[in-house]
């Protein structure tokens, strides 16, 4: 056989060989990328969801020219994730980045193999994604929210704000993470309830098309302010609760700041796009071979207090002097 022949021969060994194939596959990785939410402009979550894309971007990575992404959005029916995680695990993505904790599960119920990327979380150990925040030792990696531990903060910045605050509406998706963060977050803003005097009342909601039903519930309980639980589904729906809690003249507190962007009274959590940024290192690391039980899930270090000093002037809130100067953010 001639020299030029058996080069030849050669790299077409190569080139259907798995190691060739596995080459050409980190160079042009295909991502899955799940969200509960429409995926589009009026979605708040959609903010946090792209904000991976321009730090991938200083990694090295360009959409459509070495890195590939495969959107999903379940347009608030829980329903359809599962059937959306499977369309991404027949498609052979290289790794499925999922927004919020009902993403994540879904995503795992479809693949045990494909590396996921969670981003925000809520409490992954007790939701059963990870063995541990350290060590997950599965094919699940990402950051977390720490969801119930804000619970009881968010309710004493709201009875700092509204003067003889007693009785407040907690808008809530039953179902929006495990049982026991769920739990969780009851116990410890019953127990916060109980230490300031404040009288609560659980309104739910499972769907998008539940809120109307959920609106009329707490329009009739004439409550002095509302706080919105976090949830994905209500994320994804801020710009539909924000109307409804101006329209009605009601304070109100949300676990994003998105919430406020758009009009709302006050926020107290993490900064969402932040944790999605941190999904970059992730994606660049297990894309280079590392291994999403070995990388430790990431928790928030530090909690944003964001207020519309804007809307609390329409709503004829006077705001304590020491709140405002401890905000992160004060819209006007």
């Amino acid at each position: 056989m001639r020299r030029r022949e058996f080069i030849t021969l050669l790299g077409s060994v190569l080139a259907s060989s798995p190691l060739a194939a596995h080459a050409q596959q980190a160079k042009n990785p295909r991502i899955g990328v799940l969200s509960f939410g429409r995926g589009d402009k009026s979605d708040a979550s959609l903010t946090t969801l792209d904000a991976f894309v321009p730090a991938l971007r200083e990694l090295g990575y360009t959409e459509g020219q070495n890195i590939a992404f495969e959107r999903r959005f379940a347009d608030g029916d829980p329903n359809m994730l599962d059937e959306l995680a499977q369309q991404l695990v027949k498609q052979r993505v290289d790794a499925i980045v999922a927004l919020s904790t009902p993403v994540v599960r879904a995503a795992r119920r479809a693949s045990s193999t494909i590396p996921i990327v969670g981003i925000g979380m809520a409490d992954p150990v007790e939701d059963g994604l990870a063995s541990s925040l350290g060590r997950p030792g599965g094919n699940v990696t990402g950051t977390t929210f720490l969801g119930p531990e804000l619970v009881s903060k968010r309710l004493q910045l709201l009875k700092e704000i509204v003067t003889g605050l007693s009785r407040v509406v907690v808008l809530w998706h039953p179902r929006a993470y495990g049982d026991r963060t769920m739990a969780g977050m009851l116990k410890e803003i019953e127990s916060a309830a109980h230490s300031l005097g404040i009288r609560l009342e659980l309104v739910p909601a499972d769907r998008p098309v539940d809120l109307d039903n959920a609106f009329a519930v707490i329009t009739a309980e004439r409550a002095d302010a509302l706080i919105v639980f976090p949830s994905p589904m209500l994320f994804s729906q801020y710009s539909r609760i924000v109307t409804f809690a101006a329209n009605n003249r009601l304070p109100a507190m949300y676990a994003a700041r998105e919430a406020v962007d758009l009009g709302g009274l006050i926020s107290y959590g993490v900064n969402l796009p932040g944790l999605s940024r941190a999904t970059a290192t992730y994606l660049d690391s297990i894309l280079k071979g590392a291994k999403p039980a070995e990388l430790p899930i990431q928790q928030p270090t530090k909690f944003e207090l964001v207020i519309n000093l804007k809307t609390a002037k329409t709503l004829g809130l006077s705001l304590p002097p020491a709140l405002l100067t401890a905000a992160d953010e004060v819209i006007e």
